[in-house]
């Protein structure tokens, strides 16, 4: 069985969502990120990064790095179809990950949601999070016109849309004005049970 560490709030919400769509038996382990449960010894013992998302597989090997997870776990369950088969789509789907977690969540949202990891001056923090606020609207709107009329990122629902979801999350929490494509693909991921499920738990455990 696999373990997954998680903590509400953050990124890890899209493995959670894509371990609930592959239907493959986890257990749960919810850090809180506030009061340093990333930082103790015994996870920093499985893993010295100190981060989430993270999943330790049945042979003990732990993974870890948004990417890295996503794809692996795409990879073991093919039934599940958050894939494709062709090589050049493959590549598209990893192309839209990267671009999501190094650029539009590293470069953007993380800068607005926490300001003060960088900077302890309360009118650089401000002018910190009016850079990353600008930085996440225009890699939503790039998103936006990748995305195009399709329901999902790149046409078929993949990974990439696990990720996508996460970012719809935080915008929404930071009132950040979404597309309206983008929009309406956030309502439609609410819809699916698993993003319902994951949600719940999401709840339930923050």
């Amino acid at each position: 069985m696999i373990d997954f560490f998680h903590a509400p709030g953050a990124c890890s919400l899209g493995i959670h969502v894509i371990l609930e769509e592959i239907g493959v038996d986890y257990r749960l382990h919810v850090l809180d990120l506030k009061s340093g449960q990333q930082r103790t010894d015994t996870y920093r013992s499985m893993n010295p990064k100190g981060t989430v998302p993270a999943i330790r597989l049945e042979q003990g090997e732990v993974l870890t790095e948004f990417q890295t997870i996503a794809f692996w776990l795409a990879e073991s369950h093919p039934e599940a179809g958050l894939l494709p088969e062709d090589r050049l789509a493959r590549a598209r789907v990893m192309e839209a990950l990267d671009y999501i977690v190094a650029s539009v969540h590293m470069r953007g949202f993380t800068l607005a949601l926490v300001p003060m990891k960088f900077v302890s001056d309360p009118a650089a923090q401000e002018a910190l999070r009016a850079h990353g606020l600008a930085a996440a609207t225009e890699g939503l709107a790039q998103l936006s016109e990748t995305m195009g009329a399709h329901d999902w990122l790149l046409g078929e629902y993949s990974i990439a849309d696990a990720a996508l979801f996460y970012l719809t999350v935080w915008a929404d929490r930071l009132g950040v004005e979404l597309p309206a494509n983008i929009a309406a693909f956030h309502a439609r991921m609410t819809q699916r049970p698993a993003v319902a499920r994951a949600l719940n738990m999401a709840a339930t455990t923050g």
